[in-house]
C-alpha cells in the first residue's frame, strides 16, 4: 500500500475513533444515541467526497452507498457492513488514539493507565505485527475501532 494511501487511512481511523459513539442499552431508538449521528454524518460526507453514488443515511442509522461497476459483466455484488456504536460499559469521551510507529515488539504500556499492558508474549496475534504501526487507546477509554475501521 502506498504511503499516501496508508497515511490517509490512518488519519480516517484516528478521526473516527475520537468521535464518541457510545451506545445506550436502555434506549428505544435506533441508533441508540444521537451522538452516533456525528460519525454517521461524517461517513456520508466522506463517501460523497470519494465519489460514491446513491449515498444515503437511513432512518435506522444505516449509511448506504454504491460504487458503480467498472466492468460490463454480470458479477456478484459485494456489501461492506459495520456498526458505529461502542460499548456502553466503558468511557467513550475523550478518546486519545496513539500510533505506535514501527512497533519493536516490546510491551505496549498505555500511558493513562499503566496497568494496561499489551504483551506479544501473551498475545500471539500481536507478536506477528512487529515492525507494523499499532494503534491503541491511551488507557482510559475504548478505542472503538473494531468496525469504525470498516
Amino acid at each position: 500500500m502506498g504511503h499516501d494511501l496508508y497515511a490517509a487511512l490512518e488519519d480516517r481511523l484516528v478521526r473516527y475513533c475520537i468521535i464518541d459513539t457510545q451506545a445506550d442499552e436502555t434506549s428505544a431508538t435506533i441508533p441508540s444515541t444521537a451522538k452516533q449521528y456525528d460519525l454517521l454524518n461524517l461517513l456520508v460526507e466522506e463517501l460523497k467526497g470519494l465519489g460514491l453514488a446513491d449515498v444515503e443515511l437511513t432512518a435506522y442509522g444505516a449509511v448506504l452507498a454504491t460504487i458503480p461497476a467498472t466492468v460490463d459483466k454480470d458479477i456478484p455484488t459485494v456489501a461492506f457492513l459495520a456498526h458505529v456504536d461502542t460499548s456502553s460499559a466503558f468511557n467513550a469521551t475523550g478518546v486519545k488514539p496513539l500510533v505506535h510507529r514501527a512497533w519493536d515488539g516490546s510491551d505496549i504500556v498505555l500511558p493513562d493507565d499503566p496497568s494496561i499492558v499489551f504483551s506479544a508474549s501473551e498475545m500471539p496475534y500481536l507478536a506477528k505485527k512487529v515492525g507494523d504501526d499499532i494503534v491503541t487507546a491511551s488507557g482510559t477509554t475504548l478505542l472503538g475501532a473494531d468496525d469504525k475501521a470498516g
